[in-house]
């Protein structure tokens, strides 16, 4: 019976061990990999109090089809709007001069680079394109499916073409969502 017991928690450990993640990369290492080999980048913005960014991490972003197309065409960061991270971005420095180390896991003051993003809900979702310029930032939370529509448009840069909700309609039809949840 220990036997047996043993057996499972080795399988149940080695299938974790195995499962795909995301290759987060702050920031700045994300603008440095993009001069050696330009690829789009991918920020997941999101607050340590905010439950849709928990939902996202745990449901979209530990997805094995998610994690796999990421890490194929992006390079992903991890941007905790309320920290205290240093980024240097277009000529300027972005910091959180009023962050608390006390506050760490409540309501913290907002984080300069997230102002200069326009970023106002949690989780959003940045998209740069391989000049690091934002392509667009997209709103709430987004299941494997609804994010796949993104990470295809954006990769491909179908985006370019649409200029209305009529072009954005006519793309969305023939869209084949691929992505399991």
């Amino acid at each position: 019976m220990l036997k047996r017991i043993l057996f499972v928690f080795f399988v149940i450990s080695v299938s974790f061990s195995y499962a795909q993640k995301i290759n987060w990369v702050s920031f700045n290492e994300a603008i440095e990999l993009q001069k050696e080999s330009p690829k789009k980048i991918i920020m997941d913005v999101y607050t340590n109090w905010c439950g849709p960014c928990k939902m996202l991490d745990r449901n979209t972003f530990q997805n094995t089809d998610v994690a796999n197309f990421v890490n194929a065409n992006y390079y992903a960061v991890k941007f905790n709007a309320e920290g205290n991270d240093k980024v240097a971005y277009a000529g300027q420095d972005f910091s959180n001069p009023n962050y608390n180390p006390s506050l760490s896991k409540r309501r913290n003051s907002t984080h300069q680079f997230s102002r200069y993003l326009q970023v106002s809900a949690y989780p959003t979702i940045v998209f740069f394109d391989e000049d690091a310029q934002v392509i667009t930032p997209i709103k709430g939370y987004q299941n494997p499916q609804q994010i796949e529509l993104y990470l295809k448009i954006f990769k491909d840069d179908a985006y370019k073409n649409i200029k209305s909700q009529e072009d954005f309609n006519k793309f969305y039809e023939t869209f084949k969502p691929e992505f399991k949840s």
